[in-house]
């Protein structure tokens, strides 16, 4: 029996984990785990995501994140398999490297994300990894302690979880990770001083993401997109953006539709649920063609402030035409 599809919300929040098949212990490689965490600052950044909590273990890993516009399944399908092939060739190996699909609990109160924030730092503790969080290295505890310059975390994110400025955030999750440790038993743990971070300069606490859409806990509440076919969407975009289909689906090179064509495509693969075969067939062009496309608009959107402002212009005209 087929799996079913899941759902996910824009800007929703998620506690996901995954396990190596066989409980593989690939992570005990610290090579193999700096590889999986270059690879989550890319996505990280490609997709949009703040990461509240994450750790490595030898054999599986933890994250708690908030997703953008672009749903985490894209995202974490592309962290799993990229990682799994990278794996596979240096290894020599074949077959699954991933014991089963991600699992993403949706995480819809604000008690329950500090819950997993915190039973996501302290699992190096529970799992015998570590004596005291600060020991293990593959694990965003030891960036809120500042021991890391470029952190995966968003910090601040993380800690307007505890509090509102950064003393008090900061007061509040050590003591709480204290507790955790004390509860497993661990006393080295618990005793751990942290009081030179403590004292420093008070300040208020912002969330990185400047979105326009999000709640109390920073979940988005933006609009639905609904399912359009991939015609209806080309047609729909061409005229938003004053091109014509005809010119989109031919072999033109004028930098108008060069420039549409990215907007579409990558709009489409990362927001509207378009998939690459039926708009490689709706623009006649190869699937391979379209990927391409699809990447170098990922990039534009990430380093050019002009396409990006006329991704996200296009956006709100597709939605402002739903609603």
């Amino acid at each position: 029996m087929p799996r079913k599809p899941r759902v996910f919300v824009e800007g929703g929040v998620y506690h996901v984990y995954n396990r190596f098949g066989s409980g593989e212990p690939v992570f005990a490689d610290p090579d193999e785990a700096l590889e999986f965490i270059e690879l989550l600052r890319f996505v990280k950044q490609r997709d949009g995501w703040t990461i509240f909590a994450w750790t490595l273990m030898s054999n599986h890993f933890h994250l708690a994140v908030r997703s953008s516009a672009v749903p985490i399944s894209r995202g974490f399908h592309y962290l799993q398999g990229r990682f799994s092939q990278r794996f596979n060739r240096r290894r020599r190996r074949t077959g699954a490297l991933w014991q089963s699909r991600y699992q993403a609990k949706p995480i819809n109160e604000q008690g329950y994300l500090d819950r997993v924030i915190l039973y996501i730092h302290l699992n190096p503790i529970a799992g015998g990894l570590a004596e005291r969080p600060t020991d293990h290295v593959f694990g965003g505890h030891r960036e809120i302690v500042k021991r890391v310059c470029n952190p995966v975390i968003d910090v601040d994110d993380c800690l307007l979880n505890f509090g509102q400025t950064e003393r008090a955030a900061r007061k509040t999750y050590f003591s709480a990770i204290r507790q955790g440790c004390r509860e497993l038993g661990n006393e080295a743990g618990a005793a751990a001083g942290l009081k030179q971070i403590l004292f420093r300069q008070d300040r208020d606490l912002g969330r990185t993401d400047a979105g326009p859409y999000f709640d109390e806990l920073g979940r988005s509440a933006g609009p639905e997109r609904p399912h359009l076919s991939a015609e209806e969407y080309v047609a729909r975009c061409a005229s938003c953006l004053g091109v014509e289909v005809s010119d989109l689906v031919s072999g033109s090179r004028r930098q108008d539709v060069v420039q549409s064509r990215r907007l579409i495509v990558t709009l489409g693969r990362e927001r509207w649920d378009q998939r690459t075969k039926d708009l490689a067939h709706t623009l006649r062009k190869s699937a391979d063609t379209v990927t391409y496309i699809q990447r170098e608009g990922i990039r534009r959107r990430l380093e050019a402030d002009a396409f990006r402002l006329r991704f996200e212009n296009l956006d709100r005209q597709l939605v402002k035409i739903e609603d």
